[in-house]
């Protein structure tokens, strides 16, 4: 004799598989609409496509667009969008490296950031290794050994350039470096230096 016929039942409206289905689903719509407002509230400004010295002239090959977001919009201010206008003559007052946002407190017009690039030879041993074109540095001179209880002759200085002593043609086979300095303060540093027989030189770096 066959055993009697059982019917499936439903899930009912009780059944905590229903529920657990319409959590899992109002979950990804909340996350779906979360993601794409955040992607709504990213813009594009300008980023360094590489590293750049100070007093060095931007052109667009200078810049990439960054998309970025921004949790205080009152921060976007601070930047250039990529639709805004660039200054058709512009360059930095301070280096920077590449990936990092422009922002417009560090352009100026060319040739008024007012500094100067100012060449110093070092001895290789008494510059870090890592420094090179868009670091900061400080720059200490005295007799030697280095010593300057005053704090550095150049402080929180941009380098523009490094030119390594076997490139250098120098003779006593320094390091040569070219510094981006303030126009007020080139006078006294020069007036230190020529007032030593043999001024040490040496370099610390910041960043």
């Amino acid at each position: 004799m066959a055993p009697p016929a059982v019917r499936a039942s439903r899930a009912g409206w009780r059944d905590p598989r229903l529920w657990l289905g319409v959590a899992l689903v109002a979950a990804c719509v909340v996350a779906g609409a979360r993601i794409i407002g955040s992607a709504d509230d990213t813009v594009q400004v300008w980023a360094l496509a590489h590293d750049v010295a100070a007093g060095d002239v931007l052109t667009e090959d200078d810049l990439r667009p960054e998309r970025v977001h921004f949790a205080d919009g009152s921060r976007l201010g601070d930047y250039y969008e990529v639709d805004d206008a660039l200054p058709a003559d512009f360059a930095l007052t301070h280096g920077g490296s590449a990936g990092e946002l422009l922002p417009r407190s560090a352009v100026g017009p060319a040739g008024g950031s007012g500094l100067l690039q100012v060449p110093i030879s070092v001895d290789p041993a008494q510059v870090p290794p890592a420094v090179e074109a868009g670091s900061v540095v400080d720059v200490y001179v005295g007799r030697p050994p280095a010593r300057d209880e005053d704090g550095p002759a150049l402080g929180a200085v941009d380098v523009v350039s490094v030119v390594p002593p076997e490139e250098s043609f120098s003779a006593s086979g320094t390091e040569q470096l070219t510094l981006a300095v303030k126009e007020k303060d080139v006078p006294g540093f020069l007036a230190l230096v020529g007032s030593l027989d043999e001024p040490a030189v040496s370099v610390v770096l910041r960043r």
